[in-house]
């Protein structure tokens, strides 16, 4: 069967990466405020949240050649073990040094089911359609995004802290197994005799020297640290500024609906500007509206910004995997999205560590201007980025690709 020929289980992979990324969106707030409510402060908040992508940094390479020589399918239900066990132990611990294991554990869970995912739709997408079907499966993500702050803003709050956001942790837990219903044949059996041979892996320096991945690698870090100090930090902001739990929810939900609606249109932007001009514009404006949320502007003044943010950072992350999946060698597909992962994992650690001390010296806005800072060098390279195929199927001409004229050129 050709690569795009059967898109059931781009939806069934849909529904399960909503499920999973809504137990996670769900449970980083929840860490947070369960952290806040435990006694820590902005910069232990940083450290945990920094931990959630450490174990993942030293395993996404590994698991990206195992993917490429291998099916993607098994990552899957692994992912989704580890985020339910990593949310629901948390939500149980006593200490912050535990919440920081099963943050680790609940971040080593994502990057299994992401690797698998992302492997799926760059192996079973048709050239032409991967800009199509990454931003397709990227909705998922954005969905539980949407759904999964609103889930913890309802639950967080009142007197007991500590008790409203545990209970919140162990629903995300829940909410991570239903991922489980999605999962049945989502990988095509392989065409027997199609699986090739495995050779020597290739180098990982010949991945990032390939033109496109540097600047897919970077994009992707800055959207997702972007969004990640978001989801960590906005509760910080609304506890200084005194908006409520619910209310922090509801803004983060605005930005994820912003994202979904962005991945809706990517087609039509895509073909109206190119994939390395819409990058740029996106990032761009991107860093001019998280230096924005420093500013001590009104609630309403903060949705709007997050909504337009939340657009703008939709783009990055589909466009980036296509990006470095066309970039990379056919052989090294898996590994060069598990390099992007790891880059990813970088800004997770880096960035929230980073903003935990920007916080604590300048105060808990100041790492979004930081973040705005980022995002601008990431506009600057993304401009330099190849753009690749538009979402048209190749056209077929000459005559290998007429037989009908063959025949009729025969001789009688």
């Amino acid at each position: 069967m050709r690569p795009g020929g059967n898109r059931g289980w781009l939806l069934r992979l849909v529904i399960a990466f909503g499920f999973a990324q809504g137990a996670v969106s769900m449970a980083r707030p929840a860490v947070s405020y369960r952290a806040l409510a435990l006694g820590a402060d902005e910069r232990a908040v940083g450290v945990i949240a920094g931990v959630y992508a450490l174990l993942p940094l030293f395993a996404a390479v590994p698991l990206g050649r195992r993917t490429d020589h291998g099916r993607c399918a098994p990552l899957l239900p692994a992912g989704v073990v580890l985020i339910a066990g990593g949310c629901a132990l948390s939500g149980v611990a006593g200490s912050l040094w535990t919440m920081a294991l099963w943050s680790g554990v609940m971040g080593l869970g994502h990057l299994c089911f992401v690797i698998g995912a992302q492997s799926l739709v760059a192996r079973q997408s048709a050239p032409h359609e991967q800009d199509r079907n990454f931003g397709h499966f990227t909705i998922g993500a954005s969905l539980g995004q949407l759904v999964g702050p609103i889930a913890a803003g309802a639950l967080i709050g009142g007197p007991d802290m500590a008790g409203s956001s545990a209970l919140a942790l162990l629903v995300a837990g829940a909410g991570a197994a239903a991922a489980f219903t999605s999962l049945w044949r989502i990988e095509r059996p392989a065409v027997p005799g199609a699986r090739k041979e495995r050779g020597e892996p290739v180098p990982v320096r010949r991945i990032l020297r390939a033109r496109g991945v540097p600047a897919g690698i970077l994009v992707s870090l800055s959207v997702l640290s972007a969004t990640d100090i978001l989801t960590a930090y906005l509760p910080v902001v609304g506890e200084h500024r005194g908006i409520a739990p619910s209310v922090i929810g509801v803004l983060l939900s605005l930005r994820a609906a912003a994202t979904i609606a962005c991945r809706l249109v990517l087609t039509p932007l895509l073909r109206l500007l190119g994939r390395s001009l819409l990058l740029t514009v996106t990032c761009l404006l991107a860093a001019l509206l998280c230096a924005g949320v420093a500013l001590p502007v009104p609630v309403w003044a903060l949705g709007l910004m997050l909504t337009v943010l939340g657009f703008c950072l939709g783009v990055g992350q589909p466009l980036s995997m296509t990006t470095v999946v066309q970039a990379a060698p056919d052989e090294a597909r898996s590994t060069a999205l598990a390099l992007r992962l790891t880059g990813n994992r970088l800004g997770q650690v880096a960035a929230p560590a980073t903003a935990g001390l920007v916080a604590g010296v300048a105060g808990v806005a100041a790492p979004f201007v930081m973040l705005g800072g980022l995002l601008l060098l990431s506009a600057a390279v993304a401009l330099r980025a190849p753009s690749g195929p538009a979402e048209q199927p190749p056209v077929r001409t000459g005559r290998a690709h007429r037989p009908h004229l063959l025949r009729r050129a025969r001789p009688r």
